[in-house]
């Protein structure tokens, strides 16, 4: 049975963080170095265009809409979450929570319904976020009669006429998003800058999995690091590579591999519950 609206109303929501909390949760993240310090240039000039309006001076108003573009598993979702929490933190945006959406959540079948589902999606993020994954999809290279224009054009339609309400990122492939800013003359005018998450490093993808085993209270053995950055360097790296979902499915292909491992152990020791050894790696794909 389904909680009435009562008892729903009784869950508080979690408290949100501070702008420092915030910043120092980007910070943690692994590699992004460039994204870090974009995202950081973009919170300076908000925060002292904000202080620069207390003193009576006139403040830059920089679009805060962005262009995310990189390969799936870059952190990309995680910055925008970030990025609203930063937002709702400065008292630039109301909630700061973020709303993702793709192409099929945007684009109906029929004439008219993919202007309400792109206005009910962005009433959903008033206050914070829009995250449109794989935003090219809304403008395929054989269009023809396709909705994906009809929803560009609402969109663009809505950030104009709701610019303080709401921040819309847009994300996907590099070269495929050039074509969606080239799909519409207001697009590219309306997002301030792009900013690109470049794929991980080896030796980033073996920080993550590490990072992953501390979280769930596991540790790399003797030798496993090294074991793993030679399989992350082994990986092959086409356009289905995973970056960050790559490391963690390696983490969780290996705590399964050591669960097989211990479950005829009659009386592990507590060493041996912990520690993931080299033989805990799954095949390379």
């Amino acid at each position: 049975q389904r909680p009435g609206a009562a008892e729903q109303a009784l869950v508080p929501e979690p408290p949100a963080r501070t702008g420092d909390e915030v910043l120092a949760a980007l910070d943690a993240l692994v590699g992004l170095e460039g994204v870090k310090r974009e995202v950081r240039t973009l919170i300076d000039l908000i925060s002292v265009g904000r202080r620069r309006e207390k003193a009576g001076l006139k403040a830059p108003s920089p679009r805060r809409h962005l262009v995310f573009t990189g390969s799936p598993g870059t952190g990309k979702t995680t910055v925008a979450r970030l990025y609203g929490e930063i937002l709702a933190s400065l008292g630039v945006l109301e909630r700061g929570h973020l709303v993702e959406v793709s192409r099929v959540d945007l684009v109906g079948e029929h004439i008219g319904s993919t202007a309400i589902r792109t206005q009910e999606a962005f009433d959903r993020a008033r206050g914070g976020v829009l995250f449109i994954d794989e935003a090219y999809a809304l403008a395929p290279e054989d269009a023809g009669r396709d909705f994906g224009r009809e929803a560009i054009d609402t969109l663009v339609k809505l950030m104009e006429d709701h610019r303080e309400a709401v921040v819309v990122i847009v994300a996907g492939y590099t070269a495929e998003m050039e074509r969606f800013l080239a799909s519409n003359p207001g697009v590219a005018s309306r997002f301030s800058r792009t900013i690109t998450f470049g794929d991980y490093t080896s030796a980033e993808l073996l920080r993550i999995v590490e990072a992953q085993a501390a979280e769930h209270e596991y540790r790399l053995g003797e030798d496993t690091g090294e074991a793993l950055l030679k399989f992350f360097t082994a990986m092959p790296k086409g356009p289905a590579f995973g970056n960050g979902r790559a490391a963690r499915q390696t983490f969780e292909a290996m705590i399964e591999r050591h669960a097989v491992r211990l479950a005829h152990v009659d009386e592990p020791t507590h060493e041996e519950l912990l520690l993931l050894y080299p033989e805990d790696l799954p095949e390379l794909p």
